[in-house]
């Protein structure tokens, strides 16, 4: 099916809209939400909040690309849980050390500001946006899919410190264009 026919039952609230969203995109979300959380079953309950979200999201907004629309909202539940988690045991593994290594650069993600939230998305963008492909995509891996280090380097056929090198070197740069842009005070 169609990701404009998904949308069309979504828009006629068919309940048969979620499951057509879950065959086609079941495993793409579970993805996106196995990489930030680290217990099968959170997962499984993050992609259902998902699917919950675009059916209460759908209508009104009707998106432009049904793929992007649904990973975001995915990896939106799964941080939501991580976070939920960290909070009550602290810690969190790997997906901890991910959000650890950029806080310098975008400070406090708990803010509640969505206007801030929503210029900090649009400054890391445009940031993104002048960045050579090689560099944007192992960047992407590491911050929106939480890709290890090492399957990161395999992905792309450099050694760990590379990869390593780049990030900081990627992360400095982003710290000093928010500065430049007035989003983030040393």
């Amino acid at each position: 099916m169609e990701d404009q026919d998904i949308v069309s039952l979504y828009w006629a609230r068919e309940e048969r809209a979620v499951a057509e969203t879950a065959r086609k995109y079941g495993g793409y979300c579970l993805a996106i939400a196995r990489a930030v959380l680290p217990l099968p079953q959170d997962a499984e309950e993050a992609v259902n909040d998902a699917y919950l979200a675009a059916w209460n999201a759908i209508p009104p907004h009707r998106p432009a690309v049904f793929s992007a629309f649904l990973g975001k909202l995915c990896r939106r539940a799964a941080l939501k849980k991580w976070r939920a988690g960290r909070a009550q045991k602290r810690g969190g593994g790997e997906t901890a050390l991910v959000y650890e290594e950029l806080a310098d650069c975008v400070g406090d993600a708990g803010t509640d500001r969505a206007l801030e939230a929503a210029e900090l998305a649009r400054c890391i963008d445009r940031f993104l946006a002048r960045q050579p492909d090689p560099v944007r995509r192992v960047f992407v891996c590491r911050y929106w899919y939480v890709d290890s280090i090492p399957s990161i380097a395999v992905r792309f056929g450099y050694s760990e410190s590379k990869v390593k090198s780049m990030l900081l070197r990627t992360r400095n740069k982003l710290r000093d264009y928010l500065i430049e842009e007035g989003v983030y005070d040393e």
